[in-house]
């Protein structure tokens, strides 16, 4: 049977290659037409007279693309008849001076070229054809000529600057005018071939001149915005107006003059007809000629009549033309399609006799697959039950869950309530104890606040999830009820230095709307903007009334939002890009929800900040579905906000006790609380600096800190970009680094140790273990110490610690190359190694425990010590050879360093 297959699909194939070569042998010759525009019914009629002309040459095919007017879109036009290489090309230029190039490129392919209405710099084309303008201009000026009998004023309106028409028919109608010295030519207005280009000019021209006795536009559009102009002043009966065109139909130059609107119209042929038929000669390689000019006249009332009936027998002629092509068309169709049809019903004679026996075959193997199917079919439907089954406990199963998680949820308010009610409690006690544990009771009572905000939004997530929200709506007076919102942020903008700005026009703006859902609205939005904003920003509030509702804007200073993150930032567990703090993602999409419940709307928008605009209509008819009150109440206290703020105590003073020589700590945490919480802490026992993290690998280059904790989310370089930095620096690569995070899976940790952190401890930490970590890595750099101390002669590239062991042998060799120099000071050390000498002073002090002077001193005399022991040289000569310029002092220092004077050791 397979041979049967073949054969039927290759008979199928050879009648559709048939086909295709039927169809691509008829369509012998392709032309194609760049019109200029089409935009005006001259150029209509003109593309109209090819289509009509090549509907009788079925060999023909013509493309006909529009420029619409631009230079640049008719270049690419042109160049892609060039690429498809069409056997005639024919260009109505829009300007000649651009389009002359391509059509040179045109030619150089060797595609005849047939320029048509307008002319190209040049006479590199195949064949012009066209009306002659000058002629145009001159028979237009012939007429004025003819019927003035006095000396009377014209006025000229020109077509498009850099066209050839325009120039041309300007000059022709120019020549015939200037050699009548009773004609003048007083004012010259340049239009585009559109009549609303010359309207505005020629209406305040009349206004401030004497009035002209003729108006020459280049065209009959524009002649009928002169005429509209001229009958809004009521002179049309003063004005005698001449067109161009000539163009048979309701709004053509004929019509015009024979409605009296135009004095006369000068017919200016399109040429469209002679240019297929100049194709078709070329096609035929017959000889043409390089300029075919087509006739002109003036038509007026003299001639009009005769005109119309002409142009109405033409355009009967057109039509019956058009209709015996079509009736043809169908002929062909009917003849093609018969033909086929004879065809195909050969080739299915033959095919039946091929699928009846097909049919038989597969009657018996259809048998055999339906039995096979019935089998299939059934553990399919045990497979689908089976699935359903599934689904269905799995649907359970997670409605399971989430009631869990609610009820979870509803279960950590319990406990967080009575942490806040004990520790408020406690923090009302006016003892000195807990007064002096107030800064922790503090924070714990802020962040239960936080902890129970945070719940509050993932029980409303699940109960819009739900769509078990039911608004209670209240008439409010908008004003009052965001000013109590606003004033809770007043403390934080004062302390943050941030301009808070409240805008309204009246207070008396009112409402409906769910109160305790559009606090949390606001509330959000106002959180954010403060979350975002830095220190010294900018806050604003306003109110606007519109004419069906009203607008409330919120914009502020920060980060801003990605414009193309607009869209998805109130989508759930979305955040914007930019945003490096931690959050559920969840705020902003309840947010939405709940202004969506009230029939409003929300938007963003980003520049220099955030700004997000609430829109919310006036009245309560869109809210008619819930229960609503118009009683005025005063601001709702029935629920909490949980105002969260960020306590930032007074700057902590540390122990007085302190010990001269106490180590030093750098703190980099963006979380105000925790930075001084950890600053409270440490201030003890160590110098504390903070950073908030903007800063902190400046501030660890200036402060050069024997320990750092680091935090690994910051507003600007996260903890392992500030860890790596320091590690890489030679300033500051000793720094034993504490990472202190709430990220605690392997491969955070693998990074912080990769960046070089000595520790990794995350959030929530023991002090104990903190403050022993601090000790240990303190503890370790001290062995280090006395290891470069006693044996930096002994080290080598591959031990640990190698760029300590690397600034060290730098250091030693730059001492000993200078150490005869006893002018050689710290400064110039420190200029060699590239760094500055507080800096120099703080690495040396940080890895050998002593100063830089003292470490110069020590390895003079260690050589001097040298050189007494195993030269012949006197004291003296030793002194000048390890930079002492006195040997005087250089035998104190000595003797003070190893309790034996040069001479005893020189003679011992």
């Amino acid at each position: 049977m397979k041979p049967l297959i073949k054969f039927f699909f290759l008979t199928i194939f050879f009648l559709l290659f048939l086909s295709c070569n039927q169809q691509h042998s008829e369509e012998n010759y392709r032309i194609g037409f760049s019109q200029a525009m089409t935009t005006d019914n001259w150029r209509r009629e003109m593309n109209k007279s090819m289509q009509l002309e090549a509907s009788l040459h079925p060999e023909i095919v013509l493309e006909i693309k529009d420029a619409e007017n631009s230079v640049a879109q008719q270049v690419k036009q042109i160049e892609g008849f060039i690429k498809d290489d069409v056997d005639v090309l024919i260009v109505s230029p829009i300007q000649s001076n651009p389009i002359t190039t391509v059509i040179e490129k045109a030619m150089d392919a060797g595609i005849p070229t047939i320029v048509i209405d307008r002319k190209i710099d040049g006479s590199n084309f195949t064949a012009y054809i066209g009306a002659n303008n000058v002629e145009v201009g001159r028979n237009a000026a012939k007429y004025i000529i003819s019927h003035s009998g006095e000396p009377a004023e014209i006025i000229e309106i020109t077509g498009q600057e850099g066209s050839s028409p325009a120039h041309e028919r300007s000059e022709g109608f120019r020549k015939a005018i200037n050699q009548i010295p009773n004609l003048t030519i007083s004012h010259i207005i340049k239009g585009d071939w559109e009549k609303a280009s010359i309207k505005e000019e020629l209406s305040k021209l009349l206004d401030s001149t004497e009035i002209p006795k003729y108006i020459f536009a280049h065209n009959d559009r524009m002649a009928l915005g002169a005429w509209e102009v001229v009958k809004e002043k009521s002179l049309e009966d003063d004005i005698h107006i001449i067109g161009v065109d000539g163009l048979f139909g309701p709004n053509g130059g004929i019509q015009l003059v024979k409605d009296r609107i135009l004095s006369a119209t000068v017919l200016y042929p399109t040429g469209g007809m002679e240019a297929i038929k100049l194709a078709e000669e070329l096609m035929s390689h017959e000889s043409i000629e390089k300029n075919n000019i087509l006739k002109t006249v003036i038509i007026d009332s003299v001639n009009v009549g005769i005109m119309k009936n002409q142009f109405d027998k033409m355009n009967q002629q057109q039509n019956d033309i058009e209709h015996q092509q079509e009736v043809i068309d169908k002929q062909i169709n009917t003849y093609n399609s018969q033909s086929k049809l004879i065809q195909l019903m050969i080739f299915l004679l033959v095919l039946l006799l091929i699928l009846s026996v097909w049919s038989i075959y597969l009657v018996v193997k259809l048998r055999k697959h339906k039995r096979n199917l019935e089998s299939s079919n059934t553990e399919i439907r045990a497979q689908r039950n089976k699935i359903e089954e599934f689904a269905e406990k799995l649907k359970l199963s997670n409605e399971s869950k989430i009631n869990f998680f609610t009820a979870l949820s509803h279960e950590f308010k319990t406990p967080l309530t009575l942490i806040t009610s004990s520790i408020d409690s406690i923090a009302e006690r006016p003892s000195k104890e807990s007064q002096e544990i107030s800064y922790e009771t503090n924070l714990i009572i802020n962040n239960s606040k936080r902890l129970l905000r945070l719940i509050n939004e993932l029980l409303d997530f699940r109960k819009i999830e739900n769509g078990s929200f039911d608004l209670r709506v209240t008439k409010t007076k908008i004003v009052p009820f965001l000013k109590n919102i606003v004033d809770n942020f007043k403390s934080e903008a004062l302390k943050k230095s941030i301009e808070l700005k409240f805008s309204y026009k009246s207070e008396n703006l009112e409402l409906y709307l769910d109160r305790e859902m559009m606090d949390k609205v606001f509330f959000n939005i106002l959180s954010n903007a403060f979350k975002f904003t830095p220190k010294n920003g900018k806050v604003h509030i306003t109110i606007e009334e519109k004419e069906e509702k009203i607008e409330i804007l919120f914009k502020d200073s920060g980060i801003g939002i990605p414009k193309e993150e607009f869209q998805s930032i109130f989508d759930p567990y979305m955040q914007a890009s930019n945003n490096t703090r931690p959050s559920s993602g969840i705020g902003l999409y309840i947010t939405r929800q709940f202004v969506e419940l009230h029939k409003g709307n929300i938007s963003v928008s980003s520049n220099q900040g955030a700004e997000f605009k609430i829109s919310l209509l006036k009245g309560n008819v869109h809210l008619k579905e819930y229960v609503i009150s118009e009683v005025q109440k005063g601001m709702d206290t029935s629920y909490e906000r949980n105002r969260v703020e960020n306590l930032v105590p007074e700057e902590i003073d540390g122990n007085k006790n302190l010990r001269e020589n106490a180590e030093s700590v750098l703190i980099i945490e963006d979380n105000l609380e925790l930075s001084f919480l950890l600053q409270k802490k440490l201030s003890s026992e160590y110098k504390v600096y903070v950073s908030d993290g903007v800063d902190g690998v400046e501030k660890a280059l200036e402060v050069i800190p024997d320990v750092m904790i680091c935090d690994i989310n910051l507003p600007d370089k996260d903890g392992f970009q500030i860890c790596r930095e320091l590690k890489n620096d030679l300033r500051t690569s000793h720094i034993p680094t504490i990472i202190l995070t709430a990220l605690s899976d392997k491969e955070s940790r693998l990074k912080a140790l990769k960046a070089g952190a000595d520790t990794y401890i995350t959030k929530p930490f023991n002090n104990q273990i903190l403050m022993e970590s601090i000790k240990s890595a303190l503890f370790n750099r001290e062995k280090l110490r006395y290891y470069y101390t006693n044996r930096i002669d002994k080290v080598n590239g591959e031990n640990f610690a190698g760029a300590e062991q690397f600034f060290l042998k730098e250091l030693n060799a730059l001492i000993d190359a200078n150490l005869k120099n006893s002018g050689f000071t710290v400064e110039d050390l420190a200029c060699s190694l590239e760094i500055s000498r507080v800096q120099l002073y703080r690495k040396v002090k940080a890895l050998l425990g002593v100063s830089v002077n003292e470490y110069i001193n020590s390895l003079r005399l260690k050589k001097a010590k040298n050189l007494l022991q195993n030269s012949k040289l006197n004291i003296s000569e030793i002194a000048y050879e390890v930079g002492y310029s006195s040997p005087g002092y250089f035998s104190t220092s000595f003797k003070k360093e190893y309790g034996i004077s040069p001479k005893e050791l020189k003679t011992s």
